[in-house]
């Protein structure tokens, strides 16, 4: 079985977006048998587990009436060569990221474990829509996209709280809770919803010192997602461009650097008491 890469499950999102905006509806198997393939192939294409290839890909998005920019995308996400199928994944354009969110979804739902280190911002998986809505609104993302962004953020936290959640260790810069984002009413919730899931079985909170000795989560943000024991991969995003990385020896090292900052963290009852101390000191 081909591994399921990043690139591949934004590719399978993006025909599944397209299969279901066809009218009327048309379903996987319908689909498969207009283009000639087997039985459950349009699941495994759909999830990532089989990448079509250029003419595959083409023949399909021909049947659903794909056009365009859609179509393009697609394309050049079908073009990739299988020998590249474990690159980085950089994504500087708005589409190109578009893809990426496409393909974060889909390994957060399918995550065991991820470790976020997050020394400036909230992680993404722990905002609240006020928190989030500040954030995208000062860092450039067109006001037509802001609301839907922010309900499909809203959305993507619902792996911390699933029949069988993901386990979720964050460490989070110390300044972070002393932040005015979004005005007092705003951080006030963000803190208390802080507070309501360290108290998770799955979820575990950890402050990063910001003020001392320099720390590797003061490096940057990123992302460990661990899907299997086979399988992570990492995800850095900044203002401009989104990153996937999956090689062995890329993995190590964010590995190594989220166990050294987790190593300087506060413990989950410190990190408790300076978010609630932080609380209190709100106007």
């Amino acid at each position: 079985m081909v591994r399921s890469t990043p690139k591949a499950m934004a590719l399978g999102a993006l025909i599944k977006a397209g299969r279901e905006a066809v009218e009327p509806p048309l379903s996987q198997r319908a689909l498969e048998r207009q283009v000639g393939l087997g039985v459950g192939a349009m699941s495994r294409i759909e999830s990532g587990e089989r990448p079509p290839d250029v003419e595959l890909t083409a023949a399909l998005l021909g049947a659903l009436g794909v056009t365009g920019p859609d179509r393009e995308r697609a394309l050049a996400l079908a073009r990739e060569e299988p020998d590249d199928a474990s690159l980085a994944w950089l994504a500087v354009d708005l589409p190109g990221q578009r893809q990426q969110l496409h393909a974060l979804l889909k390994i957060e739902q399918l995550a065991g474990a991820i470790v976020d280190i997050s020394p400036l911002v909230v992680p993404g998986l722990l905002q609240v829509g006020g928190y989030a809505r500040s954030i995208m609104r000062r860092g450039g993302v067109p006001d037509d996209e802001i609301e839907t962004r922010v309900a499909i953020r809203m959305g993507r936290r619902d792996v911390l709280t699933r029949s069988a959640p993901v386990q979720f260790t964050a460490a989070i810069g110390a300044g972070v809770f002393r932040q005015r984002f979004g005005g007092p009413a705003v951080m006030r919730e963000q803190l208390e919803h802080l507070l309501k899931m360290a108290q998770l079985p799955n979820v575990e909170l950890r402050a990063v010192p910001t003020d001392d000795e320099w720390n590797p989560a003061l490096a940057g943000a990123f992302s460990l997602i661990t899907i299997s024991a086979a399988k992570s991969v990492v995800h850095l995003e900044n203002q401009t461009s989104g990153l996937f990385l999956e090689q062995p020896e890329e993995i190590a090292a964010f590995d190594r650097a989220a166990t050294e900052a987790l190593n300087v963290a506060m413990s989950a009852d410190q990190t408790s008491a300076l978010i609630d101390d932080a609380l209190r000191q709100i106007d």
